[in-house]
């Protein structure tokens, strides 16, 4: 697959039209393409592209608009693609050469200067662009994700900060968002993780995430710091732990010791939830949580796994934060042919109540995925072709 940036065209003032091709388009699954922009080489965290319901063609534009006068931008095309003959059916962005243009000047002044000036301005402020709405399903159709309603499917809220970029699609409810986080390594971007977050619990509802040895190598990079999700807004998230009840990982930062930015993505308050410690997460939880990362395959086969919460009986109050009733993990391993068509897949679940256990067995709470789909109302693993999806969600027995 190679991808080529191209010359910009009908520039005017505010606006102009970006193009781009690629070649070599047989040998791969195109999931996504675009362009990523921005004012600066250095800072293209703008992003316009056309998702899986525009036609894909080996030569593309996206038109700009509303952008400033007189003003350079840098833009790049990419294309999201799953490599046919590659041994990992991950999605990763390939990317064309950054080119430039130049706005022209519509002869009128500026806005001129500041009428109440900051007298004394911030000399460091803060490097991060603001929140740009951008269109596409980024990433949404992975093969964990569930069934979704979002309040607007054409358009999610997108940045990045030094942690990797993010998309937000805001979701029925009150303070509902399914948020996705990413992170680049060796010149590619790959998904981390997708929650549906419950800003009213300070939880997410569920995390889906791929498990793979070979884009996933485990670095030994250790723990890192919890801190706010720039996905969300603050009054969302809290690192609230109380008691017995600790800070329990969605996503394991164990799963993701590839690079730092895809570990510390497992420290965001949002992949966390009120969790018994003792006997719990720190034993039989995270016995289970061990098997997971020392099962995840190379090669063809991938681990799908999706990790959830329930909220049922009498709410249990800690301190101001609701502790969830049940945790859940759903494991579904999906082998690919050559072409990167899925050939198979076998699924389980596990499902434990929030509280001490005295065994370390986790093979004692299988169930099927079904079984959970019912309780959460979440038709998950729903982008899996349905003859595969509808054998592997009934079965209760391990996957190992």
């Amino acid at each position: 697959m190679t991808v080529s940036t191209d010359e910009a065209v009908g520039i005017t003032s505010i606006s102009a039209t970006l193009n781009g091709h690629y070649t070599g388009s047989e040998e791969v699954r195109v999931i996504d393409h675009g362009f990523y922009w921005g004012s600066s080489q250095d800072n293209m965290d703008n992003i316009s592209s056309l998702d899986a319901n525009h036609a894909r063609k080996a030569d593309f534009s996206v038109t700009l608009s509303n952008l400033k006068s007189n003003t350079t931008y840098y833009y790049k095309a990419f294309v999201t693609v799953q490599y046919k003959n590659q041994e990992r059916p991950i999605h990763i962005d390939v990317e064309g050469k950054a080119k430039s243009f130049t706005t022209s000047d519509n002869g009128e002044p500026g806005p001129g200067p500041d009428p109440d000036p900051d007298p004394d301005p911030d000399p460091d402020p803060d490097p991060d662009p603001d929140p740009q709405p951008v269109q596409g399903l980024h990433y949404l159709g992975c093969y964990e994700m569930p069934a979704m309603t979002l309040n607007n499917p054409d358009a999610a809220t997108k940045s990045g900060d030094k942690d990797g970029p993010w998309w937000r699609y805001d979701a029925p409810g009150d303070k509902m968002a399914v948020i996705t986080h990413a992170f680049k390594e060796g010149g590619k971007q790959f998904r981390n993780w997708t929650a549906l977050f419950d800003g009213n619990k300070q939880a997410p509802l569920w995390s889906a995430f791929v498990m793979h040895r070979d884009v996933f190598p485990d670095n030994d990079l250790g723990r890192g710091s919890w801190h706010e999700d720039p996905a969300v807004p603050s009054d969302w998230q809290s690192c609230y732990a109380y008691s017995d009840y600790h800070r329990g990982h969605l996503v394991a930062s164990n799963y993701r010791q590839n690079c730092t930015d895809a570990r510390n993505q497992t420290f965001f308050y949002t992949n966390q939830a009120l969790q018994q410690q003792n006997n719990f997460n720190g034993a039989i939880w995270n016995e289970l949580e061990n098997r997971v990362n020392n099962s995840r395959p190379s090669g063809r086969d991938t681990l799908y796994v999706v990790v959830g919460l329930l909220y049922e009986g009498t709410p249990r109050i800690m301190g101001q934060k609701e502790a969830p009733s049940h945790f859940y993990k759903l494991l579904m391993k999906c082998g690919f042919n050559t072409d990167g068509s899925m050939k198979s897949a076998k699924g389980v679940a596990y499902l434990m109540t929030n509280e001490a256990h005295s065994d370390k067995q986790y093979d004692n709470y299988t169930t099927s995925i079904d079984a959970i789909e019912e309780r959460t109302g979440f038709d998950f693993f729903a982008n899996v072709p349905a003859q595969l999806q509808e054998s592997a969600e009934k079965t209760s027995a391990p996957i190992w």
